[in-house]
């Protein structure tokens, strides 16, 4: 009898999400590697622009909605955004990836000032190009990412990884030897290449693509 092929996620999936990969025959452990806490935060005086980089920054904030949804958006990825509608806000330009949204400001909105929602750990691309530029800008830590590593018993094929942090997580508690890595981005890729070179990285930026990679390949 032909052995399944197994695959971790490093998030829970969603119902949708995980019947992708058990329709093409796969064994799935989905567990949540790490998870995320709400910071307290004084509401400064907004300037023109909101910037999100996360769908958790976005529903961390949501208890000040009255106060921030008088300003515009700017925020990285489409899930980041259609929460930020779905909640009223009017996003003016999302991208698919930070270094993406910094050329848009370039272009776009160089004379405005901003005001950066974000995490605790998060990546310095966006605060570092502000601070370059000397546009004025305010950055606010709304929550922030708690690691919580798993022991994973069984040897899986492929492993989904969806941020640094996920991958800082897994490896805690487990070993990458010659798994098949699938990474939702760049950054997620780069804290991958320190334990493994076997890496996939998602053409866009998002769970369903990391997905679809990982059938494309086991596929083949």
């Amino acid at each position: 009898m032909e052995q399944k092929i197994g695959i971790l996620s490093t998030k829970k999936l969603a119902i949708n999400q995980k019947r992708f990969l058990l329709n093409a025959g796969f064994v799935v452990i989905d567990e949540d590697f790490i998870t995320t806490r709400a910071l307290s935060f004084e509401m400064p005086i907004l300037n023109d622009i909101l910037i999100f980089t996360s769908q958790n920054a976005v529903q961390n904030v949501l208890q000040h909605k009255i106060e921030l949804i008088k300003k515009p958006v700017i925020c990285v990825g489409e899930k980041t955004k259609n929460l930020l509608q779905k909640n009223g806000f009017i996003v003016l330009n999302t991208q698919p990836e930070a270094k993406q949204l910094i050329q848009e400001i370039k272009s776009k909105y160089f004379d405005k000032s901003f005001t950066f929602l974000c995490g605790k750990s998060k990546l310095e691309t966006i605060p570092t190009f502000l601070k370059k530029n000397k546009l004025k800008h305010t950055i606010i830590e709304v929550y922030e990412t708690i690691e919580t590593p798993i022991k994973i018993g069984t040897k899986m094929n492929g492993l989904l990884f969806f941020s640094p942090s996920g991958v800082s997580s897994f490896t805690k508690e487990n070993t990458i030897t010659n798994e098949m890595c699938f990474c939702i981005g760049n950054t997620t890729a780069k804290a991958v290449e320190k334990y493994s070179k076997n890496i996939i990285i998602a053409h866009q930026p998002t769970v369903e693509n990391v997905i679809i990679q990982c059938i494309n390949y086991f596929k083949k």
